[in-house]
């Protein structure tokens, strides 16, 4: 996430001319972009980065969805 933030800011500070970014390269975004696209089709898949993710949100939908059930089902003590 870190580098498509980057390269927003990058696109951005060259469209606009903005400061020394005005003289950079399209070809260094581009080429970012190009990273930026084998990083995530490519190596965050065969890495499990894409599964991990998707199953610590499961995990914390199932412990969410645990808890409100005990705290619903719980008598009060005597």
């Amino acid at each position: 996430m870190p580098l498509i933030i980057i390269i927003v800011l990058l696109l951005a500070l060259k469209y606009f001319a903005i400061g020394p970014f005005a003289d950079i390269s399209w070809w260094w975004i581009s080429g970012l972009m190009t990273v930026a696209f084998i990083f995530f089709e490519f190596l965050e898949p065969m890495l499990g980065l894409d599964k991990r993710r998707a199953h610590d949100e499961m995990e914390k939908i199932q412990k969410e969805r645990v808890n409100k059930t005990f705290d619903k089902h719980k008598r009060p003590r005597r």
